[in-house]
């Protein structure tokens, strides 16, 4: 008897699989990874993986068509957000429909998407292509980007590189050709405890991250009164931002507090150096270490930087923005406060913009969801483009 054919799942079949892995950041993704590795195997796909340091999570990424440069590369990220402490009105890992939309955790961002890339590679496959499509899945999006670095070096050594990344991330089916960049750090001052009455003896570390946080005000107070750039002006707000979030500290009213932790974080707009925004924040940590040390050497300051994110520059005449304008008609100038992994492809030579369905308003929410209409919208931009490709 003849061999059956391979079961050839529908974008939306894909999606439920995939919503149906808890990916959460902090927890594996290798179950959706065994998931699709063994998806495009069945029709005949070879596949790849890039591990992170402990083994704990994968990236996947695949090759079809000609075994030459110059590949479509559809990106997206597998893991997202928690629902811990949400009110959802059905099961989270459970794509719902209801009133014209897909409920679950990450149909929006960005499992619709990546159940869309999937289903072309597999289409993609079926047909001869003139052009090669390939497929990256990454994890730690949601904490920093901080997968995409490294699962992109893997790239370059073992595929032809893509002449251009589409990066899935909701934009509405628009093309998205700028955004932020980043850094994050998580901050502790170490104090000295002294009774409060003696505070010139000892070293708060509240008081002096206090001093920390109000230099953050003062560079937006004066990012927001100078003159801005062509490209900032497109974005809202139209400047570097500096922002702390969280912070903790301190034992009682009346002990200088020994420790204080705080949270900041950079979006610095494209045109502007995320590395100069650094090495000045770095050097007025560097000068209050000093001068807290001075009163008392035990005291310091720790610094983790915990991500780091380039902005997305627009590109003139980039090939990514070029087609993805040619498939959606859309020539609109769109650009986004948040950041993408759009930024790690493009520093590393590969033209970049993003284009997905949904709304990034969607994402991380209770109840998030994804409208059966953009759904709809990314599968004829997937149609569209192997029409590209043959």
């Amino acid at each position: 008897m003849p061999l059956s054919e391979p079961v050839r799942l529908s974008a939306r079949a894909l999606m439920e699989k995939l919503v149906s892995f808890p990916t959460v950041s902090r927890d594996s993704n290798i179950p959706l990874i065994d998931f699709v590795q063994s998806y495009l195997t069945s029709h005949g796909i070879a596949s790849h993986r890039h591990w992170n340091p402990d083994r704990t999570k994968a990236a996947l990424f695949a090759h079809v068509g000609p075994w030459v440069p110059g590949a479509v590369l559809l990106s997206g990220h597998t893991d997202v957000v928690p629902v811990d402490g949400q009110d959802w009105s059905s099961d989270p890992y459970t794509v719902t429909e209801r009133d014209g939309r897909f409920y679950g955790r990450g149909t929006c961002d960005m499992k619709g998407f990546d159940a869309l890339a999937l289903w072309a590679l597999v289409e993609a496959n079926a047909r001869t292509l003139s052009r090669p499509l390939q497929i990256a899945l990454s994890f730690d999006e949601e904490v920093g980007c901080t997968g995409a670095a490294p699962l992109i070096e893997t790239l370059a050594q073992v595929v032809p590189k893509a002449e251009l990344a589409i990066i899935g991330e909701p934009s509405r089916m628009k093309c998205v050709n700028g955004h932020k960049g980043g850094a994050g750090y998580r901050v502790t001052v170490h104090g000295y405890e002294v009774h409060s009455s003696l505070l010139p003896e000892g070293v708060s570390a509240i008081m002096e991250a206090a001093r920390l946080i109000q230099w953050i005000n003062d560079q937006n107070a004066a990012s927001m009164a100078a003159p801005k750039s062509e490209v900032a002006a497109l974005f809202s707000p139209p400047f570097t931002t500096l922002h702390s979030g969280m912070i903790r500290g301190g034992t009682a009213h009346n002990i200088t507090a020994g420790e204080c932790e705080f949270v900041m974080e950079f979006r610095v707009v494209p045109g502007e150096s995320l590395p100069d925004w650094i090495a000045r924040w770095e050097a007025e940590v560097d000068r209050l270490r000093r001068a807290i040390q001075s009163v008392r050497p035990e005291a310091g300051i720790t610094l983790d930087r915990f991500f780091d994110l380039p902005p997305l520059v627009p590109e003139k005449n980039g090939p990514a923005e070029a087609l993805i304008r040619q498939v959606t008609g859309d020539n609109g100038t769109h650009v986004v406060s948040y950041g993408t992994e759009a930024s790690h492809f493009q520093s590393a030579g590969i033209s970049a913009a993003i284009c997905g369905p949904g709304d990034i308003a969607q994402a991380h929410q209770a109840d998030e969801y994804l409208e059966v209409s953009e759904f709809l919208a990314g599968h004829r931009f997937m149609e569209k483009l192997l029409d590209r490709l043959i």
